[in-house]
């Protein structure tokens, strides 16, 4: 895109930087209806300009679409309907990304949503304790699991059924998670197996 065309763009772009990075919900970010009411219907090529402006400080504009598929090419309608935030650039490691989560933590969160993915997106909380119950003391399941809600990877329902929330969708590649726990399994139960005892007898003499 032409420095021309940027500037041409430059106060859509500023007001796009603002209405992303000021907190106004309790979710970041801003919903595309939101950005299509003060940007016009061509927030979209707004976002992209942004974007240019972003990628030297290893930032993107990520999309979180109300369905867990991501649609191939979505149409307006569906882009006024997704939520929009400034996220760290694929591959981007935050010095702070582990601050305040242990190792165990993270692992159980790995846990959990690679349980629910297998129970096709839904499962009963009670379950997922009970499964949880068997990684890490009883004490910290009901307490990790209430965080990972606070923090938006995780939604529970009225009747106790937990859910994939936005951020899971926004920042986990959910078939690396899961082939990476498979290797994970299968390495375990590999190094579990009995090794075949070698046979030490002498060779025989011909």
């Amino acid at each position: 895109m032409s420095g021309k065309k940027k500037g041409a763009y430059s106060s859509k772009i500023k007001k796009a930087t603002q209405m992303l990075f000021y907190k106004r919900h309790q979710k970041p970010g801003v919903k595309g209806w939101e950005l299509h009411k003060a940007l016009g219907s061509d927030y979209p090529k707004v976002l992209d300009l942004l974007e240019d402006y972003l990628k030297p400080l290893d930032l993107q504009v990520k999309t979180v679409f109300e369905e867990e598929k991501t649609p191939e090419k979505p149409t307006i309608e569906e882009l006024d309907k997704a939520r929009f935030f400034v996220a760290l650039s694929t591959g981007s490691v935050a010095k702070d990304k582990l601050m305040g989560w242990r190792i165990d933590d993270l692992a159980g969160l790995a846990i959990t949503i690679s349980f629910i993915i297998s129970k096709k997106g839904q499962v009963a909380r009670k379950d997922v304790e009970k499964m949880l119950g068997e990684k890490m003391p009883n004490w910290k399941i009901g307490l990790n699991l209430d965080r990972y809600i606070r923090y938006g990877y995780l939604m529970q329902d009225e009747k106790g059924q937990l859910f994939l929330d936005w951020r899971t969708r926004a920042e986990v590649d959910q078939k690396a998670l899961i082939g990476m726990l498979l290797s994970a399994e299968k390495q375990t139960e590999e190094a579990a197996e009995p090794k075949p005892e070698q046979d030490e007898s002498e060779p025989e003499e011909n």
